[in-house]
């Protein structure tokens, strides 16, 4: 008998690279002319991993979280890396959203990616283990086939394939 190859469907963001782009956003929210005096901030929680972004009007605000994306796409982060929340109006007529990065796939979500992968008649085994998922098979080519299924489908949140073998 064929020995199983496998990989795991994970949802990883580097927590530097995130750090890295919000530094450089602030850098340029105080080195801008038209965002220079606004009062606008932008907060990292590393250890909630959220991202808090404040302005004093709706439409700074769409120019910060704009600046901010800028610097996390140049970083090689996918913006559906960030799920943001309802915009919030705070005291003094501004306004404030935080946005919560992604760790991990959500039983949900794996729940709905080994129904998928199942549903399509492919020859592997999925097994849901905590925070993601791994794909077995005999045939490195249903792997890949699979791989490719999952890169064409969007489920929400970005998807990363790690310890093929």
């Amino acid at each position: 008998m064929a020995k199983d190859q496998s990989f795991d469907v994970v949802s990883q963001v580097d927590a530097q690279e995130v750090d890295n782009a919000v530094q450089q956003a602030i850098k340029e929210l105080v080195q801008r002319y038209d965002l220079k005096d606004t009062g606008s901030s932008i907060t990292l929680d590393k250890h909630a991993a959220t991202v808090v972004i404040s302005a004093p009007s709706d439409f700074v605000f769409k120019q910060v979280r704009d600046v901010l994306e800028t610097k996390l796409v140049r970083r090689g982060i996918d913006l559906k890396a960030i799920t943001w929340g309802k915009i919030e109006t705070a005291s003094g007529g501004s306004v404030r959203s935080t946005g919560t990065i992604v760790n991990g796939i959500d039983q949900e979500i794996a729940r709905k990616i080994n129904k998928d992968v199942r549903d399509n008649t492919f020859k592997v085994k999925v097994q849901i283990e905590g925070d993601k998922v791994r794909v077995f098979s005999t045939s490195r080519d249903e792997l890949q086939a699979v791989i490719v299924f999952l890169k064409a489908a969007d489920y929400g949140i970005p998807l990363q394939f790690n310890n093929y073998r």
